[in-house]
């Protein structure tokens, strides 16, 4: 079925009756068979209790003791069910309580033992709601009965069984194969695949894109009918799309994208800046408007819904939407395009005294590329006279007004990552912090506009009690701060918590300035950003420890490469067609429904209760499958980059680096590279030149003869031994480095 158990359930409410053409809507089922599938859905959760069927309707069940959780298991068969709440308890579940549920899936599980202080509660599977690998990755092998898939991940504990469909797979035999699964296992029986394609000999052999897809079930491609409909989107506007819009076009309006952008590329927002007076400025981020194209529950809405966000493979993009939908919003030089604009009244300080949120039309007059404005805000003396205008408004917008933008946050306690990478998004994007770059400092600073964009249309959507989906970052756990503290110390830096109770974003603001003074302040970086937890969504504010905003915040730049920020423009859109700017009919005086002065002034309900509650339960449905798909697409790209270094490191077995030691375990000591930022292992059985023991209070091991020390923040001298590409393990030597132990480390933990 093309809509899962989860989805179906995330519908359906325990204090409201829902219809099955209500959900046959809500879950895109528009054939027959899949109305069919539906229908059986409900009968078989009606029967297992948690359905109830009343007057043609359904309703949620309540049940004690069964959670909602995501299942994550190990090579040795134990798993446990993580629940979505940060402060929830995990789950354990036993091999023989799984129900055939597989690592990754998510699942109902009934606690059938409580929890100890020491012992986490145990459960049991009882329904999965949404399996996680409907293909994976693996390589076939022969038996008597025919021929089996064996997967490589060694969490997915067990074989399927592979239908032919008239492929020669005996020339498939340990070849890496991306499979199909068509039936989960019932019973007895086992699961059933089908190979798909051979990516290769092995997994060395495979491009890296590839199996990064196939892991992870990317979608590739968009169906004939999703690129049809992009195809068939108006290529011109027409007068009823200019009304009720503000005429922008008059104003002089610049896009600041990447060099290597192509006519493909989704080109989302452009600038203008104008001046109120001596000592304000006006400053526009104008976001195209991809919700005045794609309708909601259409074939192109439904296909971004399940992608969720684009994803970045290198030089490969998995977007969000097809070339035609992006041909027809991107904002290119010289033809008018339909924005919503977010208009920003700064003073001299950087301080937004006013905004005001509109739908609009602009025209881009320069297309510029961040080497261009680079070269112009160098060379102002060389430009040509007909572009001085363009230069002045860069000049303010990014050497005046930008800087005191990213002042403003700075004293509210954020910080930035000196990082020489930069997400595809112009805000913080799913790092939830802005990277600072010494090459090109441009993009950071008008990452300081998008995330000001951010803080702004929250307040505005919180403030009128608007739903809206919000954007936040958990803080990180201490202990994974606790190494990195340990390693600045020994390298000299005075590092320590301003509390011990939590992790405030001003220790992070601490520790970036403390890194800046270190030779080692690549990878100090490197490894704070892996500290951070990725942003989450949200039906409500919460907090953000990047940002140290608390207000709610929301991602708003980005709707043709964000699902969540498509739906923010629909919520804006939403206030201005069928929001009230007044307490009744009869009353003269009307509000601003888009601006700030609105603030204060309201006291009535904005959005019929319809329409209210239709959003609030949007929202609530859609936050978990948006979080989920940013985490898939994190971790896409996080392995894609992992393959990069494995692959990089496979072809330098054997050379000798310089590293520093950021790890110290009982089996053995992490390594990183710095120059190539590579992390590799020294296992503990590779150091033959004595008998290591492990000291965790000092974060070392010593050998008992010689005296030699290997401890957090020690340089070493290292050899490429071995490399597992796919797993992106990489095995190293020491050739020399360590340091003499000290007395203490010589004492007994």
């Amino acid at each position: 079925m093309d809509f899962s158990i989860a989805a179906l359930l995330a519908h359906l409410s325990d204090d409201k009756l829902v219809a099955a053409k209500m959900l046959e809507k809500k879950l895109g089922c528009e054939d027959d068979e899949n109305i069919q599938k539906l229908q059986i859905a409900l009968e078989a959760l009606e029967k297992i209790g948690l359905v109830t069927k009343e007057r043609g309707k359904y309703r949620k069940n309540k049940e004690e003791s069964v959670v909602e959780a995501k299942l994550r298991c190990s090579s040795k068969g134990f798993c446990f069910a993580i629940q979505d709440s940060e402060d929830a308890d995990d789950i354990y579940v036993r091999e023989s309580h799984l129900s055939n549920a597989w690592n990754g899936d998510r699942v109902l599980v009934k606690i059938i033992k409580e929890g100890t202080r020491r012992r986490s509660p145990e459960g049991e599977v009882k329904l999965i709601l949404e399996r996680a690998n409907p293909s994976l990755l693996a390589q076939v092998k022969q038996d008597n009965e025919g021929f089996l898939a064996v997967p490589l991940d060694d969490r997915l504990l067990f074989e399927l069984t592979l239908r032919q469909n008239g492929q020669d797979l005996a020339t498939a035999i340990d070849h890496l194969v991306h499979v199909s699964v068509l039936r989960y296992p019932i019973g007895e029986h086992p699961p059933l695949g089908q190979v798909t394609r051979v990516l290769g000999s092995d997994a060395e052999a495979a491009a890296d894109t590839d199996i990064v897809c196939c892991k992870h079930d990317l979608p590739q491609a968009f169906t004939d009918a999703v690129l049809t409909s992009a195809d068939s989107l108006p290529t011109t506007l027409n007068p009823a799309d200019m009304e009720q819009r503000r005429d922008l076009t008059d104003l002089l309006t610049f896009t600041i994208e990447n060099e290597t952008t192509d006519g493909l590329w989704l080109i989302e927002n452009a600038f203008t800046i104008e001046p109120i007076d001596q000592q304000q400025w006006q400053i526009g981020l104008h976001i195209t408007d991809v919700a005045h194209y794609i309708e909601p529950d259409s074939s192109l809405d439904r296909a971004a819904k399940k992608r969720g966000t684009s994803v970045y493979l290198g030089e490969r993009r998995l977007p969000l939407f097809p070339d035609g939908v992006q041909k027809r919003c991107s904002l290119i030089s010289g033809e008018n395009r339909l924005t919503i604009s977010i208009l920003l009244n700064l003073d001299d300080k950087g301080q937004v005294i006013e905004f005001e949120i509109c739908p609009s039309v602009i025209r881009v007059d320069h297309a510029l590329s961040y080497q261009r404005v680079q070269t112009l805000l160098s060379n102002p003396d060389e430009v040509e006279p007909s572009q001085q205008p363009l230069v002045e408004r860069l000049q303010t917008l990014l050497l005046n007004l930008c800087p005191l933008i990213k002042a403003q946050r700075l004293q509210r306690g954020s910080f930035e990552i000196q990082f020489e990478k930069f997400t595809a998004y112009k805000d913080e994007g799913r790092k939830g912090v802005i990277f600072a770059s010494s090459t090109l400092p441009v993009r950071s600073l008008l990452s300081e506009l998008a995330v000001l964009a951010g803080i702004v249309v929250g307040k505005h959507l919180s403030t009128l009690e608007i739903p809206a989906i919000y954007c936040g970052q958990p803080e990180p756990d201490w202990d994974e701060l606790e190494d990195l503290i340990k390693l600045s110390n020994n390298l000299g830096l005075d590092l320590s918590l301003s509390t011990e109770e939590e992790v405030s974003s001003q220790d992070y603001q601490a520790f970036t300035l403390a890194f800046a003074t270190s030779n080692a302040q690549k990878v100090l970086n490197f490894m704070l950003q892996t500290t951070l937890k990725p942003v989450k969504y949200s039906s409500h504010p919460i907090p953000h420890f990047g940002l140290a905003y608390q207000e709610g915040y929301v991602h708003c730049v980005s709707p043709g490469q964000r699902y969540g920020d498509l739906w923010i423009q629909r919520v804006i859109k939403i206030l201005f067609a069928e929001g009230r700017d007044r307490r009744n009919k009869i009353a003269k005086n009307a509000v601003n429904l888009g601006s700030s002065t609105s603030h204060g002034q309201i006291n009535w309900n904005i959005l019929p209760t319809a329409i209210q509650e239709s959003l609030t339960e949007e929202f609530h449905a859609i936050v978990a499958h948006l979080n989920e798909r940013d985490k898939i697409a994190e971790d896409a790209e996080k392995d894609l980059e992992g393959l990069k270094k494995a692959e990089k490191m496979k072809a330098r077995t054997g050379h000798v680096f310089r590293g520093l030691i950021t790890g110290v375990q009982s089996y053995g000591f992490f390594v990183e590279i710095e120059d190539l930022l590579v992390e590799g292992l020294v296992h503990v059985s590779s150091l033959k030149d004595d008998w290591y023991e492990y000291r965790a209070r000092h974060s070392c091991l010593v050998g008992r003869k010689n005296r030699t020390a290997y401890r957090l923040g020690d340089e070493v001298e290292v050899e490429v031994k071995n490399v597992d590409y796919y797993r992106q393990q990489i095995d190293l030597v020491t050739v020399g480095g360590g340091s003499t132990a000290r007395n203490e480390d010589l004492e007994e933990d």
